[in-house]
């Protein structure tokens, strides 16, 4: 089949929606003038969730050109795309023929839109097609190319997450903006483009008349809203698909550790597996295994974020969607303000789990100058399962943790000995939760102080597994 000569630029319309990261979408719009696309063909749609960071007079200043339209509220990705969708639906007929949805968290290769387009020249059954989502943090690095949806389990299965490039390690993002983005190049069975079940919103291009017959997006708030959008999309009989040559660098969530939006996530895909022809047993098997769930959350001693689950359940077998009050009973805080729990004279012994990196948490520092301020506080770190220490502090007590299932002995045997134990986010131990003290879990980004987990918790949440409810 012959490639299709485009004389004339299609006109886009590019939709943005953006929520107190100023900095962020600045970059952004200041990375769509690099793009490698008549500009004369393209309109910027700002929407603005009810930023209070300054975002709306930084871009009414710096891009005056911009349509920008400001909600009263947070209504999230669903409310804030759904707002600029029915704008762009309401102008006059034909005035686009593509829209492109971006996050505000991107940065976007110079050829990230003419690939976009040239596939949708070219080819007619094509509706949707999406970037090859790179990651902020770790530039060389692919964080999705497409995704596919695992309906058993109900999760996304990201296409080649996290395979690197190598050649490009050690660049920056702003070098790679430059750089020739054909992954095909780089990678080993990969094709210019793949038909996927889904492209994320951070960047998806869409035919105009296909998005208006599809219509404004499911009420979900955020998350899965963009694949309830795809999948519609498919079943009007059009395909979906990734490009391999049309990159885009996103915030990665490799770092974050969910609290809220287990909620969102949980109720959303039930809504969705449902919308899309899962059956009740389908339905049944997926509630049990979030019910599972929470109760892993009540083994960790998080019954906060074990409740999120249940709620989830209730407002997906309700009809109840769109934005909830969310209020947990434990925050977390910035790392930088840690030391004020290590100088609490209630805690004399720490016990630091071997997951736990003092450095990427900023918490060594914090450590050394409470044991300065407190001769009498004890740190005693556990080895690698398998007795090798890791080495974070000077003059580090090391506690040997067994490698097999004597394990669990040896988490009996230090119960009641710790004021508290410090863990990692995205590597917790159900037996550390249980040594009869209070919890410090920590990340990247924070910690969040808990009190041990009760038992009691435990056996309701079992309970409510065997009920199915």
């Amino acid at each position: 089949m012959a490639t299709k000569t485009v004389t004339t630029a299609p006109k886009i319309l590019i939709i943005i929606v953006t929520w107190n990261k100023k900095a962020y979408v600045l970059e952004l719009l200041a990375s769509l003038k690099t793009l490698e696309y008549p500009n004369y063909a393209l309109e910027i749609l700002v929407v603005d969730n009810a930023s209070n960071d300054g975002t709306a007079d930084a871009i009414t200043e710096a891009y005056p050109s911009i349509t920008l339209l400001c909600n009263q509220e947070n209504l999230g990705g669903t409310g804030g795309f759904n707002t600029g969708l029915q704008w762009a639906f309401e102008q006059e007929e034909k005035h686009y023929q593509y829209y492109w949805l971006l996050d505000n968290d991107v940065v976007v290769h110079r050829r990230a839109l003419t690939e976009l387009v040239a596939l949708l020249e070219n080819k007619p059954d094509v509706a949707v097609v999406g970037s090859t989502m790179m990651q902020l943090d770790y530039p060389w690095k692919i964080n999705e190319m497409g995704s596919f949806i695992d309906r058993s389990l109900g999760q996304l299965i990201w296409h080649r997450h996290l395979e690197a490039i190598t050649a490009w390690k050690g660049y920056t993002v702003q070098e790679l903006l430059t750089v020739d983005a054909d992954l095909t190049k780089h990678l080993m069975h990969c094709q210019p483009y793949l038909d996927v079940e889904y492209v994320a919103a951070a960047s998806l291009l869409v035919r105009a008349d296909v998005a208006k017959k599809a219509g404004l997006w499911r009420d979900y708030f955020i998350h899965f809203d963009d694949v309830e959008w795809c999948l519609r999309i498919a079943k009007m009989g059009h395909r979906v698909i990734v490009s391999a040559k049309s990159l885009i660098w996103h915030l990665s969530a490799v770092a974050k550790v969910p609290t809220w939006i287990l909620y969102y996530d949980n109720r959303n895909v039930l809504d969705l597996l449902k919308t899309h022809g899962a059956d009740a047993s389908t339905l049944k098997r997926l509630t049990q295994y979030t019910l599972k769930k929470a109760g892993y959350y009540h083994l960790l001693g998080k019954p906060d974020l074990a409740q999120l689950h249940y709620d989830a359940i209730a407002d997906f077998k309700a009809g109840r969607f769109g934005k909830r009050d969310i209020k947990l009973t434990n925050t977390y805080q910035p790392n930088e303000e840690i030391s004020t729990v290590f100088l609490e004279p209630t805690i004399k012994k720490i016990l630091v789990s071997w997951t736990v990196n003092l450095n990427a948490t900023g918490l060594q520092e914090s450590l050394v100058q409470a044991m300065l301020k407190r001769p009498e506080l004890k740190l005693d770190f556990l080895t690698l399962p398998g007795g090798k220490p890791i080495f974070q502090m000077p003059r580090a007590h090391f506690i040997f943790m067994p490698k097999s299932f004597t394990r669990w002995k040896r988490y009996w045997q230090l119960r009641g000995h710790y004021d508290l134990v410090i863990q990692s986010d995205y590597e917790a131990s159900i037996g550390l939760s249980w040594l009869k003290a209070d919890l410090l879990y920590v990340n990247d980004e924070g910690f969040c102080h808990r009190p041990p987990p009760k038992f009691r918790n435990v056996l309701k949440a079992i309970w409510r597994f065997l009920r199915g409810s």
